[in-house]
């Protein structure tokens, strides 16, 4: 089985010492890296679903780095953001935490506390995309249902029995069975317990 790629550190500063730096630091921490030196130029980058996160200066030329962090949420870019700074801004790092800010770091940065934020950074974004994977299985699976037995589905969940479910529906109780066994195959569950737990995690 082959190594999966390195994870993709974007580095947003237009300070190119610092970009020279981090991405030295990071480079030898074994993560990829790719660096910009406005939000816009970031914005312009070829977008890809591998794995990654951001590191933006908070004051850049051109949108700020918070004005780019909006911008990433309003396009539903999944990628997490951790910011630095160089003044402590406590107004601003109450915003950025509260819109998702993984972390919000001060210049010059020590390495282990950047290194640490980007470990949380990286598995925040694992998260995010094998929810995003589980959630795209489940819509395929659900895809497969027919009509009836999405109508039985959407029943049994809510708690009915066999018998109050082919009164609603105007069948036969055995054909309520028959049913439940296929969307409980097509969905890949055993029991009705996670049979619940599947659809209504859904709906969160």
């Amino acid at each position: 089985m082959a190594a999966a790629p390195p994870a993709t550190i974007h580095l947003v500063d237009d300070d190119p010492a610092v970009l020279r730096a981090l991405r030295r630091l990071l480079t030898a921490a074994g993560h990829g890296c790719a660096t910009y030196a406005s939000a816009e130029a970031f914005l312009a980058r070829p977008r890809s679903d591998g794995l990654g996160c951001a590191v933006i200066d908070l004051r850049l030329p051109g949108a700020s780095g918070l004005e780019l962090q909006a911008h990433l949420a309003a396009g539903q870019d999944e990628l997490p953001v951790i910011f630095l700074t160089g003044q402590g801004d406590i107004g601003a790092s109450v915003r950025a935490m509260k819109e998702g800010a993984v972390d919000f770091l001060t210049k010059p940065v020590e390495p282990q506390a950047l290194l640490a934020a980007i470990a949380v950074a990286l598995a925040r974004g694992r998260r995010r995309r094998a929810a995003r994977e589980a959630e795209a299985n489940l819509a395929q699976r659900l895809a497969q249902l027919t009509p009836r037995e999405r109508e039985v589905l959407e029943r049994v969940v809510e708690g009915r029995l066999n018998k109050q479910i082919a009164a609603e529906l105007g069948i036969a109780e055995k054909t309520i069975k028959v049913h439940r066994a296929r969307f409980m195959h097509k969905l890949g569950v055993r029991t009705i317990a996670d049979l619940v737990r599947l659809v209504l995690g859904r709906r969160r």
